[in-house]
């Protein structure tokens, strides 16, 4: 029976590790997706994305089979060479993010903005799926 030496920090120490090196590679080389907020009102669902300093020529909307896909690409324009940057903490590159549609939504008349940085998404409820008031009549 051979005796091993238990070292309490070694998991610490190999999260530091992990640690570090993230935030040493450089930022065009990490994943990132734009932060979006989705609501619903009585007459449409809408999508709102953050993607600030995204071209609106690198943005692209698609909607197939039920689902709705926001993609586009934030371009990382290195000014000097990269010289001067103490950190780079923003995510560049590609991105995308896909969300189902219910069939109550009308995906053939989809409207999209673009102000402030915000991609902003409406999709209109079909007729049969707005609430409607129905009339009470009274029977003697």
């Amino acid at each position: 029976m051979s005796l091993s030496h238990f070292d309490p920090l070694a998991n610490i120490r190999l999260f530091e590790d992990a640690f570090g090196r993230l935030l040493s590679e450089p930022a065009a080389s990490r994943p990132w997706s734009p932060a979006v907020d989705i609501y619903e009102s009585e007459n449409e669902l809408v999508l709102k994305a953050d993607v600030p300093d995204v071209d609106l020529k690198d943005i692209n909307v698609n909607v197939e089979n039920q689902t709705l896909t926001v993609s586009g690409e934030r371009k990382f324009e290195k000014e000097d060479g990269g010289k001067g940057y103490h950190r780079i903490e923003r995510g560049y590159g590609a991105f995308s993010r896909s969300f189902a549609v219910p069939g109550v939504y009308d995906v053939e008349h989809i409207a999209a903005t673009y102000k402030n940085g915000v991609l902003t998404v409406s999709l209109p409820k079909k007729e049969t799926a707005k609430p409607r008031q129905i009339k009470i009549e009274a029977k003697n």
